[in-house]
């Protein structure tokens, strides 16, 4: 990447992706545009603004721009207990992997559920996550969409993801061969695991990272816990060694920057993206 000169824009990394949640206040045609102005290559997209736009709308807009559409988030929430609940996630996932692969992209991002209301049973919940990849295994296949399990931090078990490690998340996914379902490594969910490195290098001996995101740990977190992640550089994590430690095992794909922060949201999002491009440059690289 080289700095701006004589008002020359940046240019990002070429390994640089920009989740569009980081961005959230940027319309779609302005995302896409802000990343042609910086030289971002990659996208990483959420489901609900690109219905909002139209599937294959955007598909057209992002390949007409010469993104790579990196990841679409998110499928999931398959922890539910009630017959008809679960045919809804399953038939909702389905829909998520068609629009992956109308999208461009072989990545389908899963957060897989928190405990149904009343619930307690971590175990049984993460069994039903199996039993539910094992029907939407096989169909992402045929789409030539992987299915990235994401741990999230044990915060977030009891209400949006029962996974919580690298380790459950690898557990879930052996069952299926790695060109069907792996894993997600967020810095900002498993920075604080200890096991984290081991598995790692065991992800990548089974061939399972499908997609590397990143955000920092800030303290204090707001109120609302969700909406915490902090910018590349503002907290406590090593991106750096984060990133060699993926690329040790094999891992040359996208790396996405995905932040959810409310005080980032507030402000002008092409000056966010163009931040985010510079922390990734001195950060990250």
């Amino acid at each position: 990447m080289t700095r701006a000169t004589d008002g020359a824009p940046l240019r990002a990394h070429e390994r640089f992706s920009i989740n569009q949640m980081t961005v959230r206040q940027l319309s779609l045609p302005e995302l896409v545009s802000a990343c042609r102005t910086l030289g971002v290559r990659g996208v990483g997209l959420w489901r609900e603004p690109v219905q909002a736009y139209g599937v294959e709308a955007a598909a057209g807009l992002v390949r007409d721009a010469g993104l790579e559409v990196t990841s679409l988030c998110r499928g999931g929430f398959l922890t539910a207990r009630e017959a008809s609940a679960r045919k809804a996630a399953l038939a909702d996932n389905r829909t998520a992997i068609e629009e992956a692969a109308t999208l461009g992209t072989k990545v389908l991002v899963l957060v897989s559920g928190g405990l149904p209301e009343g619930d307690k049973d971590l175990a049984a919940a993460r069994e039903r996550i199996a039993e539910s990849l094992t029907e939407l295994a096989p169909y992402a296949a045929r789409y030539g969409v992987r299915l990235a399990i994401e741990p999230l931090h044990p915060m977030f078990a009891s209400d949006r993801c029962v996974v919580s490690t690298l380790t459950q998340a690898l557990d879930l996914a052996a069952h299926f061969p790695a060109e069907q379902v792996g894993v997600c490594v967020d810095t900002y969910h498993v920075w604080w695991d200890d096991r984290a490195p081991g598995q790692i290098d065991r992800a990548g001996r089974e061939g399972r990272i499908c997609a590397f995101q990143l955000a920092d740990w800030t303290t204090p977190l707001p109120a609302g816990v969700l909406n915490g992640r902090g910018q590349i550089g503002d907290g406590s994590i090593d991106m750096r060694a984060w990133r060699r430690r993926v690329e040790a095992v094999g891992y040359t794909g996208p790396i996405e920057v995905e932040l959810f922060n409310d005080e980032l949201w507030a402000t002008d999002g092409r000056e966010l993206l163009a931040r985010t491009v510079r922390r990734f440059a001195e950060h990250v690289w």
